[in-house]
């Protein structure tokens, strides 16, 4: 089995190399994150073990234009931050697990052997509804061909929407999809990320795909 190691720390790299190679892996590594992207673009890999801070080119970047390129290799993060946000983070552009530094490697040889033999995952479906396009793989939107550019929570929201599409759901079922499962705000800020999304997605092309269903809450369906 290939593995590919992209991880600046040299000294951590080349422990896992070593630890790798010991169980039998073949182990490529790469200290930059522009070398390892090319390698990872052009070499096939049955796993990958990546960092997110590197330098040259952001571990994030990484799995989102390795996704883009639909190169499928199994991703393992690795990350001295724990948040939940970066675990997120890394989840919606790509990634199949993370680890948080430091970690014992056999955790991290356990985690690689079940990303093995899931093998590479399947290319997620893209949601249409009328001419809009929403590629979780690119973590894109279209419209009419038209890239839209939203923030990260416009996103979610959206492709909660979408989803659901023709369902009403209520501004509770959303907050609790896409928002942390600690925040305890009012569930009116839905109505604030809607109207963001209206100016985005609808408004400019004199669309109205999201519906207001008075008392209850939203219903996304294809524009007229």
């Amino acid at each position: 089995m290939r593995v590919l190691v992209v991880e600046d720390e040299v000294r951590l790299a080349e422990t896992i190399r070593r630890g790798l190679v010991a169980e039998g892996f073949v182990t490529s590594v790469e200290h930059r994150g522009d070398e390892g992207f090319v390698t990872a673009s052009s070499e096939d890999f049955d796993v990958m073990v990546l960092d997110i801070m590197l330098p040259g080119k952001h571990g994030y970047d990484i799995v989102r234009d390795l996704r883009a390129r639909e190169i499928w290799t199994p991703i393992l993060m690795l990350s001295a931050k724990d948040g939940e946000y970066d675990l997120a983070d890394a989840f919606d552009l790509g990634a199949d697990d993370y680890l948080v530094k430091p970690f014992s490697f056999v955790v991290l040889l356990a985690r690689l052997r079940a990303l093995v033999r899931r093998g590479a995952p399947q290319r997620p479906t893209v949601l249409i509804v009328g001419d809009l396009e929403l590629d979780p793989a690119r973590h894109q939107v279209t419209r009419a061909g038209t890239e839209l550019m939203l923030t990260p929570r416009e996103y979610s929201v959206l492709e909660f929407l979408m989803r659901n599409n023709g369902v009403v759901v209520t501004k509770r079922e959303i907050v609790r999809s896409v928002w942390d499962t600690n925040y305890d705000g009012d569930e009116n800020i839905v109505e604030v990320y809607v109207g963001y999304l209206r100016k985005k997605v609808d408004a400019p092309f004199g669309s109205h795909s999201i519906e207001t269903i008075r008392g209850v809450g939203y219903r996304f369906r294809a524009s007229d």
